[in-house]
């Protein structure tokens, strides 16, 4: 009797140390280049070791326990039929340690190991998904795919071997190592690609792989887990190979292939009770599984005779590399709807979306989202800092000069210019340049930097409504637009300019101090010459009513004093008419003066003729009667000068020794004797 699973425990443990060789590949290959799919790599082959590792144990307490099976056996040829041993069945349960230890290591320990390694999976897979971050350099990718390479090639020799030996009952449970070392080959050999087209800056492959590696872990320790709680419910029948938890369904349907059939059947067998394998109908599909398949593929090949062009799409059909034309002798577009073609590949369809604003970034790359991929869109920032994840810098003319020796003056700035354009013409947009969005880039930076060298970046009084950094900006972009699209249109390359933006135009980081002190300057000396320009006004219009009316007024006067240098006495006088004529009708200051020197002069003379009247009537009213006249004036300057003055009048009696005391001072509060109703109450 040959012990059968000496054979199946080699296999695992040699496994386990190569899957522990393949994660120190793994990891510090991944660690030395920096690209953090290899180290996810080497995290899904650690996993490999956990399960080769629980492998490596259970078939070596089966082969101990089929060692001692056989022990047992050979002492019970040598007792014979003696009746000495007749309680042989107690004897050989308390001699059996080694099944016994088989059975509790299968009953609970691979369970709980199962459980560990669910954990495991998911904990990592969730962990590097929190930390991926996208590609846009590697280093050493070229050694990194000959070792993902080896990697994969030795997994996937061990993969088959191993699946190969799980046909026998007795190995069932070697096709979990097999499936795991197949899903390191394919992840490995993906990686190897990827690392190879990392070489010419593609790192979409990576980009996925990122993504992919840790959500492959996380699937398979849901499904671990479930397994492990299924199989707590799962009713064992003896004698029956129990499938372990961590044997991956899904893994072993890309293992196994031809198995999935049988693995459905099974299941149904299950499930209803009865031999649904056995029925007409399931033969009938095992025999009629390949042509299904083929008929299932024909048909997926004919649904390519069928294109969809979507709604803001146009397309183009290419009859074995040719466009397809219409009668007219033009490329036929198929505009949105359902079209029918031959086949591929005779006919391939190729759609873009012409009723689409796309964009392209001049002069800057913007920043994307990880996740996404979709373009940020940046808030306002200072001048001081980094508008975007890279800018490019753009040589302008500058007004400043220089000696003989020295280079043309220039200036640099940093210019970040949105393009917003549709396709009007798919056929010029496909058939006349190999890379049209290429090239219509091209044509804006050569646009650009012939704009740029005609302009300035100055920020001074005079050239502000001409800079990039001023008022300048508007003119330049319709000049741009202009430019851009007539060299659009003699390139052929059907586009129409939608939109351009110059609102991300900057100088460059290290001296944007500089150019905040220059602008601030500026900002100063318009302020001063705007504040100077309304005080002019203001005073002007103080004065005059108006800025116009003193600037008529100044005229005037300035020809008056012409005329006058000249003795222009006919000229003196039409223009002093015309002045008293400007300065009766002007407003303001002037308006106020006059008015008051003409109602001052009404006033005196008209208060000089009341004196003159009032005095000649004084002198008749002295004539007629002097002592009269002379009593009434006393008595006027008397009540002229007593008006406001507290008078007492003391009336003495017939008794002139009495004396009157007068008390001049004012009482503060009045007495008791003062309130008006005490005498009247006494």
């Amino acid at each position: 009797m040959a012990i059968s699973s000496k054979r199946a425990e080699i296999l695992a443990w040699v496994s386990f140390f190569l899957s522990i060789v393949f994660f120190l590949i793994a990891f510090f290959m991944g660690r030395w280049s920096g690209i953090s799919s290899v180290t996810s790599a080497s995290w899904l082959i650690l996993s490999a070791v956990f399960v080769w590792l629980v492998l490596g144990l259970q078939f070596h307490l089966r082969r101990l326990a089929e060692q001692e099976r056989l022990d047992m056996s050979q002492i019970e040829k040598s007792r014979g039929g003696s009746t000495i041993f007749a309680a042989k069945e107690e004897q050989e349960a308390l001699m059996a340690g080694a099944q016994r230890r088989l059975a509790t290591f299968e009953k609970w320990a691979v369970p709980v190991l199962a459980a560990l390694i669910a954990v495991y999976q998911l904990v990592l897979g969730a962990i590097i998904l929190r930390t991926i971050e996208p590609f846009s350099e590697v280093q050493g990718a070229l050694i990194a795919a000959i070792g993902m390479t080896s990697v994969a090639f030795l997994s996937f020799l061990i993969s088959r071997y191993a699946t190969g030996m799980s046909s026998q009952l007795n190995w069932k449970p070697l096709r979990a190592g097999g499936s795991m070392f197949l899903a390191v080959a394919v992840i490995c050999f993906t990686l190897a690609i990827s690392l190879a087209f990392a070489q010419f800056n593609k790192f979409l492959g990576l980009n996925i792989l990122a993504w992919a590696i840790p959500i492959i872990l996380i699937v398979i320790g849901v499904e671990t887990s479930l397994n492990t709680v299924f199989d707590i419910y799962r009713p064992r029948i003896k004698g029956q190979y129990s499938r372990a938890s961590f044997d991956s369904r899904l893994l072993g349907i890309i293992n196994e292939p031809g198995a999935i059939v049988h693995t459905a059947a099974s299941a149904i067998d299950y499930q209803f009770g009865f031999k649904v394998s056995q029925t007409w109908f399931y033969k009938l599909l095992s025999k009629a599984i390949v042509p299904l398949i083929l008929f299932g593929a024909l048909v997926l090949y004919l649904l390519s005779a069928v294109t969809i062009v979507g709604a803001d799409e146009e397309a183009v059909v290419e009859h074995f590399g040719n466009p397809v034309k219409n009668e007219s002798g033009q490329i036929e577009v198929l505009d949105s709807g359902l079209h029918f073609k031959w086949p591929w590949p005779i006919e391939i369809v190729y759609k873009l979306p012409t009723k689409k604003v796309k964009e392209i970034a001049i002069g800057y790359i913007p920043e994307t989202d990880p996740k996404t991929g979709e373009v940020l869109h940046m808030k306002p920032k200072l001048w001081g800092q980094s508008h975007y994840k890279e800018e490019f810098q753009l040589l302008v003319a500058s007004r400043e000069g220089g000696t003989q020796s020295e280079a043309v003056p220039v200036s640099t700035v940093m210019v970040a210019i949105p393009v917003q354009y549709r396709i009007k013409s798919l056929p010029d947009f496909l058939y006349k340049h190999r890379d049209s969005e290429q090239r219509l880039e091209e044509i804006c930076y050569q646009q650009l930097t012939r704009f740029a060298a005609n302009t300035t970046i100055e920020v001074d009084g005079v050239e502000l409504e001409r800079s990039l950094l001023g008022a300048g900006r508007s003119d330049a972009k319709e000049i741009l637009t202009q430019n851009i699209q007539a060299a659009a249109d003699k390139a052929g390359l059907g586009i129409e300019v939608v939109f351009l933006g110059l609102a991300g135009i900057h100088p460059p980081t290290e001296v944007a101090a500089d150019y905040q002190q220059v602008v601030g300057s500026v900002q100063k000396k318009q302020a001063l010459i705007l504040g100077a320009q309304a005080e002019r006004n203001m005073v002007l219009s103080f004065m005059a009513g108006s800025v116009d009316g003193a600037q008529y007024l100044y005229l005037l006067a300035d020809k008056y004093q012409k005329a006058k240098d000249r003795g222009d006495n006919e000229q003196i006088e039409m223009l002093a008419s015309e002045l008293d004529k400007a300065f009766a009708d002007a407003q303001g200051i002037i308006f106020k003066t006059l008015r008051e020197a003409k109602s001052y002069a009404f006033e005196r003379v008209e208060s000089s003729k009341g004196t003159g009247e009032r005095f000649a009537g004084q002198v008749k009213a002295n004539q007629a009667s002097e002592e009269l006249y002379k009593q009434q004036q006393r008595l006027a300057a008397l009540e002229e000068a007593l008006e406001n003055i507290r008078k007492y009048v003391v009336v003495p009696g017939s008794d002139e020794s009495q004396v009157y005391i007068v008390d001049m001072q004012e009482k503060l509060t009045p007495s008791l004797y003062d309130i008006s109703g005490i005498e009247e109450t006494k």
